[in-house]
């Protein structure tokens, strides 16, 4: 029961930072497209690609700014998501197959079916190579949607849509990891796999302290930037190494302060007077550390710096799609049909189809209090693309052309995902206040 209510707290908290996450991504998107379409589009476009170095003695990292928001900034991002896959897998809506299947059977559904639309439309084509962009959920602006609906939306189908759009945030990782990488350096890997070993033997030795493990990140960054694969999976790999169990016990938490506190002089409270009660102090933050698991600890830091900060920041960078003077830039292409079709079309398919199948099977269980046309509303609330199929669309593609095709692509297709949820929940909603 206790833990059932933890889980609900940390489900609230984790909603109600989406709906501010998703305000800030909006507001960094239309920022975007206004700036690329002013007479000032050449200084938004020259800013990400104004250089950038760091130096560390006689090794030094030259890059764009748009590269280092990508591949820099984004790893964090990638290694938050890490961190909430695992806390997921272990304690929330993935901890159990009785749980995991009917969100996994949607996500599955709703991967297959728009990569397969995409397929159809631009096989034998150069265009084909961005067949992962309209896999993609942003679980910010999905969820921030469901939640602006406020309790009109019961709170199974929120839970529903976010193990939905976690298990989304996995499949987008492995195509990455299996599809979008340039040539491979063997060698590189090989160092990764160490950098990993050591991080997990930390783990095994239970080091709970965080800065052994961001030490080993930023190594494992540079290793994977050399490597050929694409850095932000350091982030996801290294999260999956971070330990999810404190050292001590609720009951050996309770012990240990309860023996510090009481070691405490009746005497007025000087710390800079009294010796034995400053370290007395400092055992107690120990022992308060020492009952925080590491990946509690990092994940209620880096949280709110990823989707505050790293992810508007990389809509702003990423969402300028310039409509003026660029020939070809039009959603009557390839392209740009292959991802609005399989965003609208393919996600609602995929989502409703696949969770069906699973429940008529005796796989999944449908959730209390939620309906199939509510799921149909969050199939449509599924194909909201935008900040993971941005980023697909860059590893995806070099040419300009393709990549402002991909982008109007995205933002239509994610849009009209959007309107629809949002129309079908809210009738939904009103059929069932009658």
């Amino acid at each position: 029961m206790e833990n059932n209510k933890k889980l609900m707290q940390l489900i609230k908290k984790i909603f109600d930072t989406k709906i501010l996450s998703s305000q800030l991504l909006l507001l960094a998107t239309i920022i975007a497209l206004v700036w690329a379409n002013t007479t000032y589009a050449s200084t938004y476009f020259a800013l990400w690609q104004t250089e950038v170095s760091f130096q560390f003695g006689n090794f030094v990292l030259t890059d764009t700014l748009g590269h280092w928001i990508n591949d820099g900034l984004m790893v964090i991002f990638f290694f938050v998501i890490g961190l909430e896959i695992k806390r997921e897998i272990m304690i929330g809506e993935l901890s159990t197959v009785k749980k995991a299947g009917f969100p996994i059977a949607a996500a599955i559904g709703g991967m297959v079916v728009p990569a397969l639309i995409f397929v159809v439309l631009n096989i034998g084509t150069e265009g084909l190579r961005g067949w992962g962009i309209p896999m993609a959920t942003d679980i910010a602006f999905a969820l921030g949607i469901l939640m602006a609906l406020g309790t009109r939306i019961p709170l199974a189908l929120k839970v529903f849509l976010l193990a939905l759009a976690i298990v989304d945030d996995m499949g987008a990782i492995l195509v990455i990891a299996f599809f979008y990488t340039e040539q491979i350096s063997i060698n590189s890997l090989l160092f990764c796999s160490v950098v990993l070993f050591m991080s997990l033997l930390l783990n095994r030795l239970q080091v709970r302290k965080t800065y052994p493990y961001v030490i080993l990140g930023i190594i494992l960054w540079l290793a994977f930037l050399q490597s050929g694969v694409h850095a932000t999976l350091a982030g996801v790999l290294l999260a999956f190494t971070i330990p999810a169990k404190a050292r001590f016990s609720v009951n050996e938490f309770k012990c240990e302060t309860e023996k510090i506190i009481n070691n405490f002089s009746d005497k007025e409270f000087i710390i800079m007077c009294d010796e034995s009660q400053t370290k007395a102090l400092h055992k107690l933050q120990n022992t308060v550390d020492n009952t925080e698991a590491p990946l509690q600890r990092m994940e209620h830091i880096l949280h709110p710096i990823a989707v505050f900060f790293i992810v508007p920041l990389f809509a702003l960078a990423n969402a300028g799609v310039t409509f003026i003077g660029v020939e070809g830039v039009t959603i009557f292409n390839n392209i740009s049909l292959g991802i609005i079709l399989g965003l609208f079309f393919g996600k609602q398919i995929g989502v409703t189809l696949f969770s069906w199948i699973a429940v008529k099977l005796g796989w999944a269980n449908l959730p209390s209090d939620v309906t199939w046309t509510q799921v149909w509303g969050v199939s449509c609330l599924a194909g909201v693309g935008f900040t993971m199929s941005l980023f697909i669309t860059n590893l995806a593609y070099t040419t300009p052309l393709y990549l402002e095709q991909a982008k109007i692509g995205i933002l239509t297709g994610s849009l009209m995902s959007a309107i629809l949820g949002i129309v079908l929940l809210l009738i939904r909603s009103k059929h069932d206040d009658k």
